[in-house]
C-alpha cells in the first residue's frame, strides 16, 4: 500500500471518553440508585442517554468510529470481573439476586461482607476494583452489557467498535482471593480464561462488530519471559478463531518494550500504540521489527492524561512517519479520555488567553479529528487550524505567567542540607515521646471528616453572595467545634480540625498559590461516583501567604490534645494537578516543596506540634519502567524533605499515603524520613504492615483498620483483629490506630460509630499487650 493510499484510508477515534457527563448527571443517578431514590430502570435510562449523548457528540466531531463498553456504573475492571463470571462466593448470593445491587455489592460492600479492594490503575489517580482469583474460579460468558452498548451505538448508525480490558492485562491486575495461598499465580488462568473472551468475541461478531478492541496496558510495564509467553500464546489463540471481529490491541501510558514484538507478530489485525513523549521509544522499536504490514496501526499522538494543546506539526510529523509502517494508520489520543474534564467551553473563571492553551476531551476530540484529515487529505486542508495553533503554542511560551525570576533563584539556591532533619530519627522520637505524652498505640485520624450538605451549601452561598465572610466562617468554626468535641468524647489522642473549609486536598492549596488555575467544571473520574477537580499547574509556583495556619490554631485552641496540622505534599500536589510539561517534573516539584516548607514553617512557629503532610500519589507517580524509577524517587523523596525538613526535633512529622502497591517502594517511604506513616491496609489485610517488616522499616506506621471507602461499619472486634495483624509485624510502642484514608466521603452516622468502635478496638489491643492506659 502506497503512503497516499494509507493516508486516505486514515480517520480519528478514540478509546473511551469521560462517562460522567457534563453536569456529573452519572454520578446523581447512580447515588440516587443507592439512596431509594432513583429506580434501576430510571438509572439505566440516564445512563442509556449519557452514552447516546457521548457518540452522538463524537460523531459529529468527526470521530469515524466511536468506543462502546467503555461506559461503567462504577469501574470497567469490576466491568470485566462480571463478563468472565468471577464473581467472588461472598457476593454471589447478591449477584444473582439482584445482578445490579450485587455490581454495588462488589463495588462498596455491604454491612456484612467486604467489598474487592481497590487501587490504582497503573500511574493514574483512577481506581479499579482488583480481581479476586483462585485455583477454584471458574470463568463464565456474559456479554450482555458488551453487546447490548454496542448495539445501542450501532442503531444510532454510527460505526463502533466495543473495547473490553484484555485478558492478559486483566489476570495481571488480579490478586489471589481471600484464603487462596499468596504465591498463586492469576497468569496460570489464562487458558481457562480465553475460552470465555472467544465466546464474547462471537457474541459481537454475531452482533455485526467489525472490530474489537482488547486493551493491554500492563504490557508497557516490565514483564517477566512468562508474562510475554502469555501475551504470545493469549493472541495466537484468540487470533485463530475463525468467528471473531477483527482484534486491535491496544497499549498505553509507556512503551511496550519486549512485547511489542510479540504482539506485532501475534495473528491480530491492527494495534493501537502510545506515540505520546512518555512512549515515543514505540516509534523506534516499530520500525525495528519491522513495522505492522498488512495490519492497521492506531497511532495515540494526542496525550489523553494532560490537558495542554497538542503540537499539530510535531504531531503530523509523526503520523508522516509511522505511514510507512502499516497498511493503515489512524489517529487517536494516547488512552482513554476518561482521565481529563469534559470541555474547556464550560470554564467561565480562566482568563481567554490561558484558555487557548488548554484542550480537555472535546478539544482533543477536535485535535484528533484534525490530524486525521490532515494526513488524509493534505496539511493544505488544515492550515487555519496549524496557524492558530502554532499560535497558542507561542502565547504559551512566551507568557510571563509562566516564569518567577524570585520563585527560580530561591529553587537554584536549595543544598542538600536543606533536605535533611537536623537530628536522627531515634533522637527525634524520645523527644517527641516527651513533648506529647501519648499512650501505646495511639489513634488518629487521617484529616478529613464528613463534607455534609451543609458544608456545601455553605460554600455555594458564600460564592453567591447569599452570606458574607464572616458568616461562612462561623460556620465553619461551628463545624470545627463539633469535630473536635467529637473527638475528645470518643477518646481519640491526637485530633484533627476535619477540613470543613476545604473543598478538595489538592485544589484548595492550589487556589492559594500562584502559578495555579483552578476549574468550575474539570470534573474528572477518581472511583465510582468520587469526582475531582484536578486543578492546572501553569506557571511557578510560590505561596503568597498562610494558607491553614488559622483554622489548625483556632482547633488547637479548642482543645489541650494535639492538633495535626494538615498539608498536601508535593508530589501529590504535581500528580492530582495536571501538570506543567515545559520543565523536567523535578523541578516543579521543588518549587512546591519549598512553597510548602514556608507553610510547615509557620504551622510549627503557631504551636502545632505534629504536621501531616499527605503523599498519597508517591507510589501511584512511580514509573511504569523499573529503569525510570531511580530518577523519579530521587526527586520525589528529596521535595518531600526538602517540605518537613526544617522543624525542631520535638516537632512530629507525619505522612499518609493510600490505594496503591506500596511494597515495591518500601525503601522511597524509608527515603521520606517522616517520623510517622499512615498507610490503607484493611482491605489488603494488613499487607503493608508485612511489607514494611519485611524491609525493617524503623519509625512508626498506622496501617489502616477501616476501610472509609465502603458504608460498612467495622465492628469493634473486626477492627481490633486488623489490629492484630498489624502488631505481627510491627511493634506496639510504634503501632498507630487509624482509618485507612480521609473521612470526607462518609456521612456523620457511619463515622461516629466506625471511629468508636476503632477506640474501642485500640483500648481492648493495649489491654492485650499489657499495657492500659484506663
Amino acid at each position: 500500500m502506497t503512503t497516499r493510499t494509507a493516508a486516505a484510508a486514515a480517520r480519528a477515534t478514540v478509546y473511551g471518553y469521560p462517562r460522567q457527563g457534563p453536569n456529573r448527571e452519572l454520578k446523581k443517578a447512580v447515588e440516587g440508585y443507592w439512596k431509594g431514590r432513583v429506580t434501576a430502570d430510571a438509572l439505566r435510562a440516564a445512563s442509556a442517554e449519557l452514552r447516546r449523548a457521548n457518540w452522538q457528540e463524537l460523531a459529529d466531531a468527526g470521530i469515524g468510529e466511536v468506543p462502546t463498553g467503555d461506559f461503567s456504573y462504577y469501574d470497567h475492571v469490576l466491568d470485566t470481573t462480571v463478563m468472565v463470571g468471577a464473581i467472588p462466593e461472598r457476593h454471589r448470593a447478591a449477584a444473582d439476586a439482584d445482578a445490579l445491587d450485587g455490581y454495588f455489592a462488589m463495588a462498596r460492600g455491604t454491612q456484612d461482607v467486604a467489598p474487592l479492594e481497590m487501587t490504582k490503575w497503573f500511574d493514574t489517580n483512577y481506581h479499579y476494583l482488583v480481581p479476586e482469583l483462585g485455583p477454584g474460579t471458574v470463568f463464565t460468558a456474559d456479554s450482555s452489557k458488551q453487546v447490548a452498548e454496542f448495539k445501542e451505538a450501532r442503531a444510532l448508525g454510527l460505526t463502533a467498535r466495543p473495547v473490553l480490558v484484555g485478558p492478559v492485562t486483566y489476570l495481571l491486575l488480579a490478586k489471589p482471593a481471600p484464603g487462596v495461598a499468596a504465591d498463586f499465580d492469576p497468569l496460570t488462568l489464562l487458558d481457562r480464561l480465553l475460552p470465555v473472551y472467544a465466546e464474547v468475541l462471537a457474541d459481537l461478531r454475531a452482533a455485526g462488530a467489525e472490530w474489537v478492541q482488547l486493551d493491554e496496558p500492563a504490557l508497557v510495564q516490565d514483564r517477566t519471559p512468562a508474562d510475554l509467553n502469555a501475551a504470545e500464546r493469549a493472541y495466537r489463540d484468540l487470533g485463530a478463531l475463525t468467528d471473531r471481529p477483527k482484534l486491535l490491541v491496544a497499549s498505553y501510558f509507556d512503551r511496550l518494550g519486549d512485547a511489542l514484538a510479540v504482539l506485532a507478530k501475534a495473528p491480530v489485525d491492527g494495534l493501537a500504540l502510545d506515540f505520546t513523549e512518555a512512549a515515543a521509544a514505540n516509534l523506534e522499536a516499530l520500525a525495528s521489527v519491522g513495522g505492522l504490514p498488512g495490519k492497521r496501526l492506531v497511532a495515540g499522538v494526542v496525550n489523553g492524561r494532560n490537558i495542554w494543546v497538542n503540537d499539530l506539526e510535531k504531531s503530523l510529523s509523526t503520523l508522516g512517519t509511522l505511514l510507512g509502517l502499516a497498511e493503515r494508520v489512524d489517529v487517536a489520543a494516547s488512552c482513554s479520555l476518561l482521565h481529563v474534564p469534559i470541555d474547556t467551553g464550560l470554564e467561565r473563571d480562566i482568563e481567554p488567553q490561558i484558555l487557548r492553551w488548554l484542550a480537555f476531551a472535546r478539544q482533543k476530540t477536535a485535535e484528533i479529528v484534525t490530524l486525521a484529515r490532515g494526513i488524509a487529505r493534505g496539511t493544505h486542508t488544515i492550515s487555519t487550524q496549524l496557524a492558530a495553533n502554532r499560535a497558542d503554542l507561542a502565547s504559551r511560551a512566551g507568557s510571563p505567567i509562566t516564569r518567577d525570576p524570585a520563585v527560580r533563584a530561591r529553587t537554584g539556591a536549595v543544598t542538600d542540607a536543606d533536605a535533611r532533619r537536623s537530628q536522627p530519627y531515634a533522637e527525634r522520637a524520645a523527644a517527641q515521646r516527651a513533648a506529647l505524652g501519648l499512650p501505646l498505640l495511639p489513634t488518629t485520624t487521617i484529616g478529613s471528616f464528613p463534607q455534609t450538605g451543609e458544608l456545601r451549601t455553605a460554600r455555594a452561598d458564600l460564592r453567591a453572595g447569599r452570606i458574607d465572610r464572616a458568616g461562612y466562617e462561623e460556620r465553619i468554626k461551628a463545624e470545627i467545634q463539633e469535630v473536635i468535641s467529637f473527638q475528645e468524647r470518643t477518646g481519640i489522642d491526637v485530633l484533627v480540625h476535619g477540613e470543613p473549609e476545604r473543598n478538595d486536598m489538592v485544589q484548595y492549596f492550589a487556589e492559594q498559590l500562584t502559578g495555579y488555575l483552578a476549574t468550575q467544571h474539570g470534573w474528572v473520574q477518581s472511583y465510582g461516583t468520587r469526582y475531582v477537580r484536578p486543578p492546572i499547574l501553569a506557571g511557578d509556583i510560590s505561596r503568597p501567604e498562610p494558607m491553614t495556619v488559622r483554622w489548625t490554631t483556632y482547633a488547637q485552641s479548642l482543645s489541650g490534645r494535639p492538633v495535626k496540622g494538615m498539608l498536601t505534599g508535593p508530589v501529590t500536589m504535581l500528580a492530582w494537578s495536571f501538570v506543567r510539561d515545559d520543565q523536567p517534573l523535578g523541578d516543579t516539584a521543588r518549587q512546591v516543596a519549598l512553597a510548602l516548607r514556608d507553610e510547615v514553617g509557620d504551622l510549627e512557629a503557631a504551636g502545632t506540634s505534629v504536621i501531616q503532610v499527605d503523599e498519597p500519589a508517591l507510589r501511584e507517580t512511580l514509573p511504569l519502567r523499573a529503569a525510570d524509577h531511580p530518577a523519579y524517587l530521587a526527586w520525589a523523596t528529596e521535595s518531600f524533605r526538602l517540605t518537613t525538613s526544617g522543624v525542631r526535633p520535638d516537632t512530629q512529622i507525619h505522612t499518609h499515603m493510600c490505594y496503591a502497591e506500596f511494597g515495591d517502594i518500601v525503601q522511597a517511604i524509608d527515603d521520606l524520613d517522616a517520623d510517622v506513616i499512615s498507610l490503607e491496609a484493611a482491605r489488603s489485610h494488613m499487607q503493608v504492615a508485612r511489607e514494611l517488616a519485611a524491609h525493617g522499616y524503623p519509625r512508626e506506621a498506622g496501617p489502616g483498620v477501616y476501610d472509609i471507602h465502603s458504608p460498612r461499619v467495622p465492628g469493634a472486634e473486626e477492627a481490633a483483629a486488623l489490629l492484630r495483624k498489624g502488631l505481627d509485624a510491627i511493634p506496639a510502642e510504634r503501632l498507630w490506630v487509624n482509618p485507612d484514608c480521609g473521612l470526607k466521603t462518609r456521612g456523620w452516622p457511619e463515622t461516629r460509630a466506625s471511629l468508636e468502635n476503632l477506640v474501642a478496638a485500640a483500648r481492648t489491643v493495649r489491654e492485650e499487650v499489657g499495657t492500659s492506659t484506663s
